[in-house]
């Protein structure tokens, strides 16, 4: 495959109804890539699906890897990850996921900066909300330095004001719709916008958007 994705100056973005699935080398794990550097190592963001009772083989995350899991149970030899899990590997660690029930997870490979080594487990039920911008409300999930991870909750109707994106921003619709005037972003799309970008996003429905910034500099 060739590298895509890879110009953090240039906005990028998968609507969910363009997303073609792509066989991995373990059995029963497939991917739909969002940024490659290379085949198996690199810079990667992908979102992944185990069928049911399936496992990938041992390996090493040299730069880290962040999950969040979309559906089902993800599981390693540390624990269990149940829908809504984010999770966090530092630099340097290694495991052997699997899978009893199957599952789809949003990952991100090799991106972490190497003094970036907390783990990180935050559960559906260690959620903690706090109120943001209007009516929005927020879940934080990591931060290091300029970088910053979270859940944001948009009741229907909500509209943001304009603002700039320092660092770029980074987005994966998990409820509802995401929209700003370029267009919208249905469930399962992904978008990320550069260093210094501006919009005004809204939505009509209520919606759930992980949102990662300050990472694109």
């Amino acid at each position: 495959m060739q590298k895509l994705n890879l110009d953090f100056t240039e906005f990028a973005f998968s609507h969910v109804k363009d997303q073609q699935w792509i066989t991995s080398p373990a059995d029963g794990v497939s991917r739909m890539p969002l940024e490659k550097e290379f085949e198996e190592s690199g810079h990667t963001s992908s979102f992944v699906i185990f069928a049911p009772e399936s496992q990938f083989p041992r390996h090493k995350h040299p730069m880290g890897e962040e999950i969040l899991v979309l559906e089902g149970v993800f599981s390693d030899e540390f624990g269990d990850y149940p829908a809504g899990t984010y999770l966090r590997n530092p630099p340097g660690s290694n495991h052997s996921p699997f899978t009893q029930t199957g599952c789809k997870l949003f990952v991100k490979l090799d991106q972490f900066d190497k003094h970036d080594t907390q783990h990180v487990v935050i559960r559906p039920e260690d959620r903690v909300w706090q109120p943001g911008h209007g009516n929005l409300r927020v879940v934080s999930l990591h931060e290091f330095e300029t970088q910053h991870t979270a859940l944001v909750h948009w009741p229907a109707n909500e509209k943001f004001v304009k603002h700039q994106h320092w660092g770029g921003e980074e987005i994966v619709v998990l409820e509802g719709e995401f929209c700003d005037e370029s267009g919208s972003y249905a469930q399962g799309s992904w978008m990320r916008s550069p260093h210094l970008s501006q919009h005004i996003p809204y939505v009509v429905q209520e919606t759930l958007i992980l949102v990662k910034t300050g990472h694109l500099l």
